[in-house]
């Protein structure tokens, strides 16, 4: 596979990926649509495309290693071939390339089993027909907390000012304050600091303003009278809204704010055109409460280094402890 600039793709090339898109259902979430690999390249980060005849993998060629566009903060990632498709990764090796790092491959890639070292679970909440079509399908978990969040937005009516939510904003000051409570949530856990390069913050505003049929950013809202109680940033493409930045002021921790907007984010679901929320790997509580569903993600290495190839597994496989023992100390 040869490397190109993404700015350097022809249009039959970008035709191509569409078609390898549409065509497989695995690769439905919007961080394999073009337009996102694009706004990535366009906000700083130089984004490369692996061309072959049957695939094609956006990705950043950072010193000698490959990882996928978008990196570190992109929640599924794998190259875009036709369902059924085998793939040799280390097609992707080569001309001064020596490995290929992933920790959101979705599953399914032949392939990549010999070079995955751990798979984890990513949660998703099925959307379709709305809260009563998410009540049908939900846990008794989710079923309690979304009534518990009825009950919580009519307090915060009483107590705040009248309850307000804005599905779809494109308020570059509500923006600005979901990015600082994100960064004052990594500060408060010890997580590392996404927004620390600038370039981050500039990709949210592409994204926020990008706006096709099918592609474009999405900034919810929620207010209780002059109070922005929780705000969440994702992207979507079609009938998929991928969950990426989630934020709540805590100062109203007690209302659980973040449920409110979740069950807004629902309810608004068929007017979005909205079928599924991905909520993107982890184990969060909220997630195991809401989710319907769930799919895994892989993480690993591909290199002809055993050592190098060796170190990494220990590190994925380490990584489950690691982050509870964190979570105890914070």
């Amino acid at each position: 596979m040869r490397l190109l600039p993404f700015h350097e793709l022809t249009l039959e090339q970008l035709d191509t990926w569409h078609g390898l898109r549409a065509a497989n259902p695995a690769l439905d979430s919007p961080f394999f649509h073009p337009r996102f690999a694009a706004a990535v390249h366009a906000s700083g980060r130089a984004v490369q495309v692996a061309v072959g005849e049957d695939a094609l993998l956006a990705c950043h060629l950072i010193g000698s290693t490959l990882r996928p566009a978008g990196w570190p903060g992109v929640d599924f990632q794998g190259p875009l071939l036709a369902p059924g498709t085998a793939f040799e990764p280390l097609r992707l090796l080569g001309k001064g390339v020596t490995a290929f790092e992933f920790d959101h491959l979705v599953e399914g890639v032949a392939g990549f089993d010999r070079w995955t070292a751990t798979r984890r679970a990513s949660p998703y909440v099925e959307v379709e027909g709305g809260l009563d079509g998410y009540l049908a399908r939900a846990s008794k978990a989710g079923k309690d907390n979304m009534g518990q969040a009825r009950r919580r937005a009519a307090k915060a009516g009483r107590e705040l000012g009248p309850v307000r939510f804005a599905a779809d904003s494109v308020n570059e000051d509500a923006l600005a304050r979901v990015i600082e409570l994100k960064r004052a949530q990594y500060r408060a856990t010890g997580a590392r600091d996404y927004f620390a390069e600038p370039d981050r913050t500039d990709l949210l505003k592409l994204l926020l303003h990008t706006r096709e049929p099918d592609f474009s950013g999405i900034l919810s809202t929620l207010h209780a009278g002059p109070h922005l109680l929780a705000a969440h940033f994702g992207i979507r493409s079609g009938g998929v809204l991928h969950w990426w930045f989630p934020v709540y002021d805590p100062e109203h921790a007690k209302l659980a704010p973040g449920w409110i907007l979740l069950r807004e984010l629902v309810l608004a679901a068929p007017s979005l055109g909205v079928e599924r929320i991905d909520l993107g790997r982890g184990d969060d509580e909220y997630k195991r409460r809401a989710k319907t569903g769930e799919t895994t993600v892989g993480q690993g290495l591909v290199t002809r280094n055993p050592v190098r190839r060796a170190a990494r597994t220990a590190l994925e496989r380490a990584r489950p402890t690691l982050s509870r023992m964190k979570r105890r100390l914070t």
